[in-house]
């Protein structure tokens, strides 16, 4: 955990202003620009990247996860460079928060891989880099995309140990277990066997 410098003021502003930027829709934006369909109605309903691919469209599908991650990355530089460390890792938290959370949809929004990634490259790189293969890895041995967040996530503690971001530790714990807590129901379908393949409907 960083020091805390920054005024509780300071840290409320970005603390909304990491939630309002993780909160946007890109997938469903970009599914409803491109005239896809509603994203709700395909596949598992998710508004991340694996299930924008499953409209069939892979373009949008790429641009919804780099934009995904690039909100994240956005989030901690600007609260880095306009404030501090401990704004910047309170803007990651809440940028995750918003995505997964997002108000505008009723608090029902993506499953954070994406942005987690994003943050990872943000807050330290060689960790983003560690994380990024990780997840391309196993997502390519397995052919199931949620093995690959999962294994970016669980590598992610770590490797923040490892490069000596202990100051980050924490933050990466809570990021981990969100994105643990919200493939739940694909962890349990794996172990069953039933999760879908990467551009399989579900």
């Amino acid at each position: 955990m960083p020091l805390i410098e920054s005024s509780s003021l300071t840290l409320l502003l970005w603390a909304l202003i990491g939630y309002g930027l993780g909160s946007i829709p890109f997938g469903l934006l970009l599914t409803q620009l491109l005239g896809l369909g509603n994203l709700r109605e395909i596949g598992s309903g998710n508004i991340g990247a694996t299930n924008v691919l499953r409209t069939g469209n892979k373009t949008a599908a790429a641009l919804t996860l780099l934009l995904d991650a690039g909100k994240g990355v956005v989030a901690v530089l600007l609260a880095r460079i306009y404030a501090g460390e401990d704004a910047a890792q309170l803007a990651a938290l809440m940028a995750m928060l918003g995505h997964c959370y997002p108000v505008w949809l009723g608090f029902k929004g993506g499953k954070g891989v994406a942005t987690f990634l994003g943050l990872m490259w943000a807050l330290a790189w060689p960790v983003g880099l560690g994380c990024c293969i990780a997840w391309a890895l196993a997502a390519f041995l397995t052919r199931i995309s949620s093995m690959g967040g999962l294994m970016a996530a669980a590598i992610s503690t770590f490797l923040l140990v490892l490069s000596g971001n202990g100051t980050m530790l924490l933050l990466g714990i809570a990021l981990t277990l969100l994105v643990f807590w919200r493939h739940r129901a694909n962890i349990t379908r794996i172990r069953q066997g039933t999760e879908p393949k990467i551009g399989q409907k579900s």
